[in-house]
């Protein structure tokens, strides 16, 4: 049983691979479980994530489904490793959503993360200022240490995207960046911050400028990550006002990747975006 006995997102993605190689196989559930001197039961445990299964049962189940792609067999084996793995966020001392949890596991494990935000700085990319007032500026109210804690996590998060993590792409509308904030200082640092991010070989980030209407009003704010080689969309996460969804259907995924190339063709060009960033701060008046 995965920790706190509910199916995790490593557990479920794991579950999900191993039912999509079975089926492409030809297979039930009876003969896979009889392949790992198992039963259905078990096997459909596995599928569904309720159970976490082991390196060794993963390697049976793959050479029974022919799977023979190394890295594949490799990635699964390694996912059913870290599946009952302690996560970073689980030392923090603000206990943390299940939902929330899932997010900052599907961060650390994540090869590409692409993020559209049209209304604030995406969180992997603010400054522990400017997290700050956007919480005190939020409709929950948090002590002084629970705000600590708060900020403390979100700057932890940003490990996914340290130099050689994840690659990083982050598309955001105009008015999130030059909207006036109460503190203007905090407002240019945040803008250079992003400068500083944007030149990481890792991280790109693009500007969809005020004028592209259409494109950013396709959608609300979401990340979609993938977790192999190729960029795929196995995951999207939203964040509503008291928890966070994760998407994981075909067609959900489908949807939102090609939204993403969408604003991504609408944003500036990197390059184009970082001149637009430095013209904002030079911009901001104090106030």
């Amino acid at each position: 049983m995965p920790p706190g006995g509910r199916p995790t997102v490593r557990s479920r993605r794991l579950g999900s691979a191993l039912r999509r190689y079975r089926e492409d196989a030809r297979l039930d559930q009876i003969q896979a479980g009889e392949y790992i001197a198992g039963s259905k039961a078990k096997i459909s445990r596995i599928e569904s994530g309720e159970s976490s299964a082991r390196p060794g049962d993963v390697r049976l189940l793959l050479e029974l489904y022919g799977v023979e792609d190394e890295a594949t067999r490799r990635g699964l084996e390694q996912l059913a490793r870290d599946s009952n793995k302690r996560g970073w966020w689980l030392e923090q001392p603000r206990t943390l959503s299940p939902d929330f949890a899932d997010l900052l596991a599907m961060e650390t494990d994540a090869t590409y993360i692409r993020s559209w935000q049209p209304v604030l700085v995406p969180g992997l990319l603010q400054t522990p200022e400017y997290s700050r007032l956007l919480l005190e500026a939020g409709a929950a109210p948090y002590s002084p240490s629970e705000l600590d804690d708060i900020v403390a996590t979100r700057q932890a998060r940003k490990r996914a995207i340290a130099e050689d993590g994840a690659e990083f792409a982050a598309i955001i509308w105009e008015p999130a960046l030059t909207a006036p904030m109460p503190d203007a200082e905090v407002h240019r640092a945040q803008l250079s911050h992003i400068q500083d991010m944007a030149r990481q070989r890792n991280i790109s980030v693009q500007v969809v400028p005020i004028r592209a209407w259409q494109a950013a009003r396709m959608c609300a704010h979401f990340v979609m990550f993938s977790f192999g080689p190729e960029p795929a969309a196995e995951a999207v996460s939203l964040d509503t006002l008291g928890s966070t969804v994760i998407l994981e259907g075909p067609d959900d995924l489908a949807r939102h990747a090609r939204v993403f190339e969408t604003l991504r063709s609408a944003a500036l060009t990197p390059s184009e975006t970082m001149a637009f960033l430095g013209q904002v701060a030079e911009d901001i008046h104090d106030r």
